[in-house]
């Protein structure tokens, strides 16, 4: 059975990925100019699916449906058209693409928006069978959940308004007030290294929120994945700009199940395929890349 999923919508202005990944071959470059007319690419669903041992997939399979967890405000990566409701970025793609590879027909997937915070305990009660949604893998996060991927390399960077001059890079976030969201590597990060003090951090459920205290000048700068900030900024470009100084590495993965290794390891096999068989380039191509802008192809950590 083949399907084609919704093209994703042009972004507008340029959106930067840093490559930030150990290895890796870069994204071939979109057109800047808008001449980009990549198509997303057809996912084909998998048939007579069998995970002898995975409790999640177990579950999947008796409901012939799967829930997964995404954000929807971060654009170019998980955003829901206030419209039809319908999701589109990214992540989203990387999410029906796993979905087609385990067997779920595009009709048989729900999309569910679980904030930052709220994460680990949604995949671990089940409320969401796996999560994708700018998720970076962490040591800490792998003591309550796994990863399967990454599927893809950030690096953390700042957000600020288009006229500051003043914040040029994380040294120089002292005496700012510094926006993120809470549960999130970045804020955690901001405060683990005293970038700015305790008082002048703000957090917030969503990026979103977070880019309308910038606005009216209540926070100085958000703080998060360029991934993320770039797409903000190429919302608004007039009231927006991304420091570009990144000083982190974010490997997004697939969060699910602790100690269901089997679907774990299925999806490492499905993500290494669209690696290989040109589908994660155009799934890239067809969303992030509209802009023009060039990723790393992430290597798959397996454990």
């Amino acid at each position: 059975m083949r399907i084609r999923t919704l093209a994703v919508g042009l972004l507008a202005g340029g959106l930067l990925l840093t490559a930030c990944g150990k290895e890796g071959t870069p994204a071939a470059p979109g057109d800047a100019s808008g001449a980009n007319t990549a198509a997303l690419p057809t996912y084909t669903v998998a048939q007579n699916v069998d995970l002898a041992g995975s409790p999640v997939f177990a579950k999947i399979k008796t409901a012939g449906a799967v829930t997964v967890g995404v954000k929807d405000d971060q654009p170019g990566l998980g955003l829901k058209d206030p419209t039809t409701g319908k999701f589109e970025g990214f992540d989203i793609e990387i999410a029906r693409m796993i979905s087609a590879g385990l067997g779920i027909a595009p009709d048989k997937i729900k999309f569910v928006t679980v904030d930052s915070g709220a994460r680990e305990q949604a995949i671990s009660n089940g409320q969401v069978d796996y999560y994708v949604g700018t998720y970076t893998i962490t040591d800490k996060r792998k003591t309550q959940v796994s990863f399967a991927g990454p599927y893809f390399q950030a690096g953390q960077d700042l957000l600020v308004r288009k006229d500051d001059t003043t914040i040029t890079g994380p040294e120089t976030l002292k005496g700012k007030k510094v926006c993120s969201v809470t549960g999130s590597t970045p804020i955690q990060r901001v405060r683990d290294q005293g970038l700015t003090e305790p008082g002048n951090i703000v957090e917030f459920q969503k990026y979103s929120q977070c880019v309308d205290k910038l606005s009216t000048k209540d926070v100085d700068a958000v703080t998060t994945d360029d991934a993320i900030l770039k797409g903000f900024a190429a919302q608004d470009p007039d009231s927006f700009k991304v420091v570009g100084k990144p000083f982190s590495q974010e490997p997004y993965g697939i969060g699910l199940n602790k100690d269901d290794k089997v679907l774990r390891t299925k999806m490492d096999d499905l993500l290494q395929a669209s690696l290989d068989d040109g589908t994660w380039q155009k799934i890239y191509d067809a969303t992030l890349g509209k802009s023009g802008a060039t990723a790393t192809k992430p290597t798959i950590q397996r454990y």
